[in-house]
This record gives structure tokens, sequence and C-alpha cells, in this order.
């Protein structure tokens, strides 16, 4: 019997449209691990900068100073985590996927663990998947109900539990965060700086919608 997590967090955003400062993709990443020793080593180097006067709340790797990401990106790198991506290209987004954002969460979420949950648990394990809360209010119920839905559909662990967290409570959904940012800079800008970090963990980046014909946007 294995206990395995799956830490989950997204990037990008809702908006269907072409318009400044709108992701062009929508991803879903994961972070798995065995334990959440990375996250313990993540609190001790939060904890550093506060003998120079700076305090971290969080590590957010949009937000965060480079200097504290190249911190990050070394212990992420050094870790034996298994890293997944599936990359969806809004554009080709069909209507009524767009017309109701939960639905689209929850597409993305069951195209992503469809195939890395069974990939990571079997049947004698413990799963816990662990996904990071969207800061959007009105929908927070239906995305954490999504969670708990697509994970019963495609776990076969002995025991599978969903939890719908802030990032900021757990230092293993930050990263979630930092590995899922690297792989969105890479798709979006074509800066694979921090990318390259982590390429030795990453054991998928699935583009479902990446031979669609159709453009709807």
């Amino acid at each position: 019997m294995v206990r395995t997590y799956v830490f989950e967090d997204e990037g990008g955003d809702f908006t269907f449209k072409r318009k400044r400062g709108a992701s062009r993709y929508f991803i879903i990443g994961t972070a798995t691990m065995d334990d959440c020793n990375l996250g313990e080593r993540l609190l001790t180097l939060r904890r550093e900068p506060m003998w120079q006067g700076t305090v971290l709340e969080q590590f957010h790797a949009t937000t965060d100073r480079q200097r504290t990401r190249d911190q990050v990106f070394d212990l992420i790198a050094d870790s034996d985590i298994r890293v997944d991506a599936t990359i969806l290209d809004k554009a080709k987004t069909q209507d009524h996927l767009r017309a109701d954002p939960p639905a689209f969460y929850k597409q993305a979420l069951y195209l992503h663990f469809k195939y890395v949950i069974p990939r990571v648990a079997g049947k004698h394990d413990d799963l816990a998947v662990v996904a990071s809360s969207l800061q959007i209010k009105k929908m927070k119920g239906a995305l954490a109900e999504s969670v708990h839905d697509v994970v019963e559909q495609v776990a076969s662990a002995r025991r599978h539990i969903t939890a719908f967290h802030q990032a900021s409570t757990d230092p293993c959904l930050q990263v979630a965060d930092y590995v899922t940012w690297a792989i969105q800079r890479k798709c979006e800008s074509a800066d694979d700086r921090s990318y390259k970090l982590i390429r030795h963990l990453i054991k998928s980046e699935f583009e479902p919608f990446k031979l669609g014909p159709t453009t709807y946007y």
C-alpha cells in the first residue's frame, strides 16, 4: 500500500476572447509525490528571510522576486516529484463550454485526471487530491464539487480523498503553482527559463485541443 498525494493548480483564466491580458491557454498542472517533505523544505526556505526582515506569507511564482523563484525552483528541481500538465487552447473550446466556466473547468480536470490518476495510484493505494481554490467566490462551491466528482469517476484507489484549499495554506500547493507557472510561461510567451529547470520532472504535457481544426474566436 502506497500513500500518494496529488496537488493541483491551474494557469490561465476563463476569459474566452482575444483581449489584452487574457491568456491563450488554460492549464491544469499537478505535482504528485509520495510524501510532503518538499513542502517542509519550502517552509524552512520561507522562514529564512525573516532573519533579514522580510516576511513571506507564501510562495507565488507570478509575484515572487526572481531571486526567490530561483531558490524555490532549486528545491523543486532537486526533488523526485512527478509533474503533469493538460494544456487547453481556449480558442478551440466549443460554445457550450465557453458559456459555462465551471463546466469547462470540470472538463479540463477530467481530461487531466483520467490520464494521471491511474498512473500514480493503484487499487491497493491511498490517494489524496488537493486542488488549489480559485479565488472566484460565486463559483467556489461548483469548482470544489467538480474536483470531488472527477476523482470519484477516475480513481480506483483503495481509498481516495479530495480537498479544495487556498494555495497559501499548503506549501505543496505552492509547488503545483510553481511548476504550472513554468509550463504556462513556456506556452504563453515562449519563455522557457523556468521550464528547463523542471523539464526532467515532467511526465506528460497533454494538448487535447491541439489538432482541432475549428477556432471559435
